[in-house]
């Protein structure tokens, strides 16, 4: 666990355990143990790595040579191994630096310069470090007779650059660990420490000690005034800032004026002043006088919320899209934000990504483009401001922030729902988000997004496919169920679309797929479906709101708007105020992209025919079948002829798709053309949102048995922000088999079709 550095008085004067030898006894008590570099919580091994200089090419490096060493005669202990003072690290001039534990011996090894210091300190009290000699604390601290704190006021702020350095191990559990993440995700440079004490209704000495772990790690910066180079040592004058945030924003974004206050001690008032400044501003006292006479208003306007997942994370993390593009990666996964201060030095690392990839890479790159084109959209974009209703903010478009959405469930439901009240004005989320996750539903600030968490399960396919009476063969599977053979309305189908509860869907040939499908149905609820009845299925992706042109007209690929299902759609749920888009499929199609179905395929079989979790492979079957898709869309063929009755609907997504630029390049412009972010659309779609969730949570009600509606609504809201991995949690699993065949659905009892057909009740409700 990390070094109580809130306790430093009583670790380091009392018990004299300096933060290098607690960790490391840590790094020793492991080494013996012979325990994975990975047991080290994240914080922890980024504090270990800071001090020690350890980390885990480095750990593994030792591990070697402890257990080479057991092999011959002269044995190395991990304690011989290890360093026996610390790295150099990194001080800020606004750190108070403090008295340890010195005895009459430890003077003795003091040079003059160093007692002077020792002396300055314990007879004067604590001292800001930009005071004292530079080269003299940092020798002073690698003996262990000084100690830093990193002091935050109640009404210091804070910025988050994008992370360097930090350490991607598993998260433990630990406590504070846990809170460290909580906040990371809550901070934004405009709210101060006590501010945000308040909107996370935890205690505010816990806070400051969290904002000063960050800042001491490195991955925070602490703003206010430029401080006076005047109140500095001259040794410190020319010293680089490794803790600083090096931005091309303008400085009116960067700095907040501060109030001075009196009857402060020169280590209180110095510090409510310091900075992190940018060493160019060090350089030119004319920059740092101009800089220092700006000053912000005290309010701040309110952001866009652009919502991903982890997925898309994953995507910028590989490839080698950028060299500099890993930092903001790491910090979207870690922090779970990436705030519009970093967004200028994002949007440049974005922009060195090649159009063209090869291969498996091509998704990645896909997605790096599409995300850059979709930031520059929803980022201070006037038409949208004009559009928001919010006449005393200046016309220059809101800002935006990216957050990571298992970092906001990460956040009880009430804190969560303050946390967004207070920062944004609306959250738009990417599509299609992973089924590994919930998506968040929020009333206020209104979201562009799937509005429950029914609505991104396997739950709305079905809804779907009844309302319009179109869809694929499909039979939901409850867990636990056993297929003695393949269903009859799968006959004829080469491919089959496989979701399992909570999963992402993969396309598997049909010719094996009896067996996982039983090995899945152990553990989990099932939907099959038909895809392709000649190898992978042929799909388009329609992008909405409709335009009243692209409903008239006859049916054709370029006119797939006047379909009778997308028209039915657009009167059964109001596609007019949302955003996304509609995926047909057409089974019978001869000339999909046979090359990527034949790559899919044996990823996925061996995914599912060893049991295991099947995210990592049917997320490539998704965009496998989006790249198809997209080469469909993007190059139709007029040569092959096709009519109505060979496309049926297969899923509707909401929100800004990333996996292809030109649909996402439609929907944004429906977005703006459709004035979905006006004041007047945004009620519309409040009160669409809520009509469709309980049109749907009616729909799965009558499913379940011995469950009320309201029983269900309770368990929607109330598990909402709960388990936050878990995208199954409160969405009810199937307690029937269904089938959807020829436009109905229906029980499903293992032989036929049950008489007793529901649809007709269930379309009676939703009228």
């Amino acid at each position: 666990m990390l070094y109580p550095y809130h306790l430093s008085d009583i670790m380091v004067k009392g018990l004299r355990i300096t933060p290098f030898s607690y960790y490391t006894g840590i790094m020793e008590d492991i080494m013996n143990s012979e325990k994975s570099y990975d047991s080290l919580p994240n914080f922890t091994a980024a504090d270990c790595l800071r001090l020690l200089g350890i980390g885990r090419n480095q750990y593994i490096d030792l591990m070697n040579q402890c257990r080479s060493s057991k092999k011959f005669f002269r044995r190395k202990t991990a304690r011989d191994l290890l360093p026996v003072k610390p790295v150099e690290i990194a001080i800020e001039a606004w750190w108070v630096v403090q008295a340890g534990y010195i005895t009459e011996d430890d003077i003795k090894i003091c040079t003059t310069s160093e007692k002077s210091v020792i002396d300055k300190i314990i007879d004067s009290g604590p001292q800001l470090a930009g005071s004292l000699d530079y080269n003299i604390v940092h020798s002073l601290y690698n003996k262990g007779f000084i100690y830093l704190d990193v002091p935050i006021s109640d009404d210091s702020c804070i910025a988050v650059p994008p992370l360097e350095g930090f350490v991607m191990n598993r998260l433990q559990g630990d406590y504070f660990e846990t809170l460290l993440y909580k906040i990371f995700v809550s901070i934004d440079e405009h709210t101060n420490v006590a501010e945000l004490a308040n909107v996370l209704e935890i205690d505010l000495s816990l806070v400051k000690n969290a904002v000063s772990m960050y800042c001491r790690l490195g991955f925070a910066h602490k703003k206010g005034q430029v401080m006076n180079l005047e109140n500095l040592h001259s040794s410190w004058r020319n010293i680089p800032s490794i803790n600083r945030l090096k931005s091309t924003l303008d400085p009116q974004k960067m700095l907040l004026s501060w109030d001075s206050g009196e009857n402060r001690t020169p280590v209180q008032e110095a510090c409510s002043s310091a900075t992190d400044t940018d060493t160019n501003s060090q350089d030119d006292p004319a920059d740092t006088a101009s800089v220092s006479s700006l000053s912000l208003s005290s309010g701040h306007t309110k952001r866009i919320a652009f919502l991903f997942d982890s997925t898309l994370t994953a995507f910028l993390m590989m490839g080698n899209l950028s060299p500099n593009l890993k930092s903001h990666a790491v910090t979207m996964f870690e922090v779970g934000k990436l705030s519009d201060e970093s967004l200028d030095s994002f949007l440049v690392e974005l922009e060195k990504v090649q159009s063209t990839g090869e291969g498996e890479a091509q998704r990645y790159f896909d997605h790096a483009l599409t995300l850059r084109n979709t930031i520059l959209f929803l980022r201070h974009n006037k038409d949208l401001v004009a559009q928001a209703a919010q006449p005393e903010q200046p016309n220059n478009g809101f800002p935006l922030d990216l957050l990571r959405c298992e970092s906001l469930l990460g956040l009880d439901p009430a804190t969560c729902s303050r946390v967004l009240n207070k920062n944004y004005t609306l959250l738009v989320s990417m599509a299609p988000l992973t089924n590994e996750i919930r998506p968040i539903s929020s009333c206020t600030p209104q979201h562009i997004g799937p509005a429950i968490p029914e609505v991104s399960s396997v739950w709305f396919k079905l809804y779907i496919y009844h309302i319009t009476g179109q869809g694929p063969p499909s039979l939901l599977l409850s867990k636990g169920t056993r297929l003695r053979k393949l269903p009859d309305i799968f006959q004829g189908y080469d491919r089959l679309l496989i979701t399992s509860w909570g999963h992402d869907p993969g396309v598997v040939l049909t010719s094996n797929v009896l067996t996982m499908l039983n090995d899945a149905l152990t553990h989990s609820a099932v939907l099959i479906q038909g895809h392709g009845m000649h190898g992978m299925g042929e799909t388009m992706h329609i992008p909405f709101p409709f335009e009243e042109a692209e409903q008239q007209g006859d049916f054709s690929r370029v006119n797939m708007g006047v379909h009778k299902a997308l028209r039915l759609l657009s009167d059964k749920v109001d596609l007019q105020h949302f955003c996304g888009y509609v995926t047909m499929l057409n089974p019978s199609s001869r000339h999909t992209n046979r090359k990527l179905s034949d790559a899919s395929d044996g990823k996925g079989e061996l995914e599912l025919a060893s049991g295991s979790d099947v995210n990592g492979s049917t997320e490539s079957f998704e965009i496998v079948i989006e790249d198809t898709s997209v080469d469909s869309a993007a190059k139709p063929s007029p040569e092959v002829p096709t009519t109505e009755l060979e496309w049926v609907p297969l899923e509707l997504c909401f929100g800004i798709p990333l996996f292809s630029s030109e649909l996402n390049r439609k929907v944004c412009r429906k977005i703006a053309t459709h004035g979905l972010c006006r004041k007047e659309s945004l009620q519309k779609l409040l009160h669409s949102s809520r009509k469709l969730s309980l049109q749907v949570l009616n729909f799965v009600y009558s499913f379940q048995e011995g469950i009320s509606t309201l029983d269900l609504l309770s368990d929607t809201s109330s598990s909402l922000f709960s388990q936050p991995t878990s995208a199954d949690v409160g969405v009810p699993l199937p307690a029937k088999n269904l089938m959807f065949k020829e436009g109905m659905l229906s029980e499903w009892n293992g032989q036929s079709p049950s008489p007793v057909l529901i649809a007709n009740v269930l379309k009676e409700q939703i009228k």
